[in-house]
C-alpha cells in the first residue's frame, strides 16, 4: 500500500509543521513518548487519527484539531448543532456529577442499540474510561477513551458547564480549571478526528468561546453552532465545485 498517497497520512515534515515543532522534536516523541508511526520505504508516516488520539491524551488537543483532513461528505453529515440538541446542555454541574452526565448522554444517544449504550456506560464509568482533551482557557473535549464504531446516524454532543471548575491533573495545557466540557461520542474514528478538529477550531476562532464566556443561553449557543455548520457546508460545496 502506498501510504504517502493517502490523505489520512502525514510525513515527518508535514507532521512537524502541523505541531509547529522541529523534525527532531517529532523524532524524540517517537523514541520517548510512543508517537504512533509507520515505517514505509525509508520514510516515517503518521496516521492522522492515531496521532490526534495520542496528542489528545497529552494535552495537545488544540494542535491535534488541525490534523483533521478535509472531508466534504463527512462535514455535511456531522452537523454539530443537531448533535448538541440531541445531547443537551447541562448547567451548574458539580465536578462529582460529571461522569454521571457522560453516562446519561451516552445512554440517551440516538442510533445506538441498547447493548451498545450499556457497553458505553460501563466504559465511561471505568477509571480510565474518558479522555479529557484540554484546549486551554477552561475548555476541554472529553470523549470515550475506547471508541466503538457506531451507525452512520449515531453520535452525540453535550455541553457541560462546571461552575466550580474541574481540576485536571494530567493532561493539562495551563493552570486554568476546566469549566466548559464539550463531551462527544463520534460514530467512527474518522468522524472522531473531524469532531476534535471542528470543535477545537470553533473554540479558538472566538465566536463560540465569546458567547460562552459571557453566559449565552442555550438557543444562542445552538445558533452559533448552526452558523458554523452552514459555513462548513458552504466551504465543502465550494471545494467540491473547484475539484470538479
Amino acid at each position: 500500500m502506498n501510504f504517502s498517497d493517502c490523505t489520512m497520512y502525514l510525513n515527518l515534515v508535514q507532521l512537524a509543521e502541523s505541531f509547529e515543532v522541529s523534525e527532531n522534536v517529532v523524532e524524540a516523541w517517537i523514541r520517548e513518548e510512543g508517537l504512533p508511526h509507520t515505517p514505509e520505504r525509508g520514510l516515517l508516516l503518521f496516521d492522522r487519527a492515531q496521532v490526534a488520539q495520542w496528542a489528545a491524551t497529552r494535552g495537545l488537543a488544540t494542535k491535534a484539531g488541525f490534523l483533521a483532513a478535509a472531508s466534504p461528505a463527512l462535514g455535511a453529515t456531522l452537523r454539530l448543532a443537531p448533535l448538541l440538541r440531541s445531547g443537551g446542555i447541562f448547567r451548574g454541574v458539580s465536578a462529582a456529577a460529571v461522569t454521571g452526565i457522560f453516562v446519561q448522554v451516552a445512554c440517551a444517544m440516538h442510533g445506538a442499540t441498547p447493548p451498545v449504550r450499556e457497553l458505553l456506560g460501563q466504559r465511561l464509568r471505568a477509571p480510565d474510561g474518558v479522555t479529557y482533551a484540554p484546549v486551554g482557557g477552561g475548555f476541554a473535549l472529553p470523549h470515550p477513551t475506547t471508541r466503538i464504531t457506531l451507525g452512520r446516524e449515531s453520535g452525540t454532543l453535550a455541553l457541560i458547564l462546571v461552575p466550580g471548575g474541574l481540576a485536571l491533573t494530567e493532561p493539562r495545557v495551563d493552570e486554568v480549571a476546566v469549566s466548559w466540557l464539550w463531551f462527544f461520542i463520534a460514530p467512527s474514528p474518522r468522524a472522531h478526528l473531524d469532531m476534535v478538529g471542528r470543535l477545537s477550531r470553533l473554540i479558538l476562532s472566538g465566536a463560540l468561546r465569546t458567547s460562552l464566556e459571557r453566559g449565552a443561553g442555550d438557543e444562542e449557543i445552538l445558533q452559533v453552532l448552526e452558523a458554523a455548520d452552514a459555513a462548513a457546508e458552504t466551504a465543502a460545496s465550494k471545494k467540491q465545485e473547484g475539484a470538479a
